[in-house]
């Protein structure tokens, strides 16, 4: 397993950096390609299955801003600009939630003080209308980063040995 560490990165810039990786180690398999990503970078975990599945096979999202009209304005200003406009609609997983490919969790903490847990659940009703299967695991009495506590960590380690490598996980 290849790490990138790239925090709140675009899929795409992650993808360049992979693709780049894998021309000096053929053991590298372009194949089985997966995206892990917390609070900013869980909204780009799913983005980059919404935008680039056709590179990303798998991601788990992790306490993510799925549409940033509705998370804390002074941080998306920093990125998206003031006033609101179409920056933001064009930023929605939930607005592009039917071009979902590939192999989906969804990890929130029921008590996330810093991402409100109904951007996670904003984010799958859109993925039901548009019926889109995926995996949602919602952590009770945890906060922000809830995918790492021990069990939705080894929930994450046994969705990506699932769907990459093909096998049930060995501690099962």
């Amino acid at each position: 397993m290849l790490t990138l560490w790239a925090s709140a990165t675009s899929p795409i810039s992650c993808e360049k950096l992979v693709r780049s990786a894998a021309q000096s180690r053929p053991w590298m398999d372009l194949g089985r390609i997966g995206l892990y990503g917390g609070s900013a970078g869980g909204q780009n975990a799913l983005r980059g299955l919404l935008d680039h599945g056709d590179f990303y096979q798998v991601a788990v999202a992790d306490c993510g801003c799925h549409d940033n009209r509705m998370d804390k304005i002074w941080w998306n200003e920093q990125w998206l600009g003031w006033p609101v406009d179409e920056a933001y609609r064009r930023s929605s997983n939930v607005e592009d939630a039917h071009k979902l490919t590939g192999k989906l969790l969804l990890i929130v903490g029921e008590v996330d003080t810093n991402v409100d847990p109904a951007s996670t659940l904003q984010v799958s009703a859109a993925l039901v209308r548009a019926d889109k299967d995926f995996e949602l695991l919602v952590m009770p009495s945890t906060n922000h980063g809830a995918a790492e506590t021990p069990y939705a960590s080894r929930r994450r380690m046994d969705f990506f040995v699932r769907h990459l490598l093909g096998r049930e996980p060995r501690w099962h």
